[in-house]
């Protein structure tokens, strides 16, 4: 199934701007999703843990001038989609909220519970259309146990390749990265 295609215009940036004006409780987090506006209460401790786990890493892996940004706005414009990632690797030039999603070089989700579905297929079909370079997907709620996928080579809207391991194993981020992702303390 295709999503809509919405035009950069009047509707969306009402949406965005109606986005912008939410006045939400501090730690949670409003996105768009076509005509539908999702609120989430803020992560579980054990979510914060492997957010702070990988922001470091990734951080320090970055090239130069790029931020590791947890709660940034990112806007897939075409598919009307707008999500704050739990973790956005971004040119500290483009952070202006929301930016569009194909500026950032990585973004990763940590699924919970009530969200696992939505970050396995929406965002990850969402992310690859954008293109969103690489999309890491922590998903603690994975139906065969605590795992870690990243895909990679976003192409007509889907990514063609992806690696997936189980917590306790490591996994490797490219380049521009270069990494190997330790993922034995994760919280599960």
């Amino acid at each position: 199934m295709t999503a809509p295609v919405i035009e950069t215009g009047t509707h969306w940036l009402q949406m965005v701007a109606m986005w912008q004006e939410l006045d939400v409780p501090e730690g949670w987090r409003v996105e768009v999703d076509g005509e539908n506006i999702t609120v989430s209460p803020p992560p579980v401790h054990r979510h914060e843990l492997i957010v702070d786990e990988i922001s470091a890493l990734l951080r320090q892996a970055a090239p130069k001038g790029c931020g590791a940004f947890t709660n940034l706005g990112v806007e897939i414009v075409p598919l009307g989609r707008l999500y704050i990632p739990d973790l956005a690797i971004i040119p500290r030039e483009d952070t202006a909220t929301p930016t569009p999603a194909h500026r950032a070089l990585l973004v990763a989700e940590v699924t919970s519970q009530g969200n696992a579905q939505r970050d396995r297929e929406t965002k990850r079909d969402a992310y690859a259309a954008a293109p969103v370079p690489l999309y890491l997907l922590i998903d603690r709620w994975d139906p065969t146990g605590p795992s870690v996928t990243l895909f990679s080579e976003p192409d007509g809207g889907q990514y063609r390749q992806f690696l997936h391991v189980a917590f306790g194993k490591t996994i490797t981020i490219p380049e521009p990265f270069g990494i190997e992702l330790d993922t034995s303390g994760f919280p599960r």
